[in-house]
């Protein structure tokens, strides 16, 4: 569980976890505001990474997926503490991977109404499609969605890429998306609810067009690399880890 300002959320994230096939619960506090950690600890989450300064969303990921693997993870599933996802979902989407349908699954928001439904903002909606359909045009893909933030993991996909070079901001979980495909990997998706309230997080107007800025150039990068035209440290092999 990548944190940051979750203290509000947490709770209810963290008791709806299913312990019947979660090993180990990771939070990694991006150096938050708010009693985060102080409520991790009351709740009894034993694995607890703390930012000394904020690293972004991107550079908390990173904490996460790294301490996971040392744990010696066979499938991690990121999920948000802030409750916009599920944890309910947990389960399908564990036994996707662990079945060998597919070595990454997606909650995605936009297969059925989760995500209007949910009140995602008109506005977040339809610079979803667009995006989207872009991607999966540059990338040739055909993911309803690349935007989610709850996704689901083999730890062979996860060494296989180096994550650890991608950004520390939003776009990272794009360029994650990019590796994964240009490593030969396939990506389901499973349909998820999603709730938008004032606690769940969420990006400002600005930093969302530097995001969707930043998503075109990593599509970009792809296929020019595709077509042996450009060179991009995202998609070099991943050394040992």
């Amino acid at each position: 569980m990548p944190a940051y300002n979750a203290e509000k959320t947490l709770e209810q994230t963290y008791r709806e976890i299913p312990r019947d096939i979660v090993d180990e619960v990771i939070l990694t506090d991006d150096h938050s505001q708010d009693d985060t950690v102080a409520e991790a600890r009351r709740l009894g989450i034993k694995e607890i990474q703390v930012h000394d300064r904020n690293k972004g969303y991107g550079g908390n990921q990173k904490t996460c997926y790294n301490r996971a693997l040392e744990l010696g993870a066979d499938i991690v599933i990121m999920l948000h503490p802030d409750y916009q996802y599920t944890p309910k979902l947990i389960h399908s989407m564990a036994y996707v991977i662990a079945d060998g349908v597919y070595p990454v699954v997606l909650g995605s928001r936009i297969l059925g109404k989760g995500a209007r439904k949910g009140g995602m903002p008109l506005v977040k909606y339809v610079a979803n499609r667009l995006l989207t359909l872009t991607q999966n045009l540059l990338l040739k893909q055909k993911l309803s969605e690349y935007h989610t933030g709850y996704r689901a993991f083999s730890a062979e996909v996860l060494r296989a890429i180096d994550y650890n070079v991608n950004s520390d901001d939003f776009v990272f979980d794009n360029e994650m998306l990019a590796q994964i495909f240009y490593a030969g990997y396939e990506i389901g998706e499973i349909t998820c609810p999603t709730l938008y309230f004032d606690d769940a997080s969420s990006i400002n107007l600005r930093r969302s067009a530097v995001y969707g800025l930043g998503v075109l150039r990593v599509s970009l990068q792809y296929r020019l690399c595709k077509w042996h035209l450009a060179h991009s440290r995202l998609f070099l092999p991943a050394t040992d880890k």
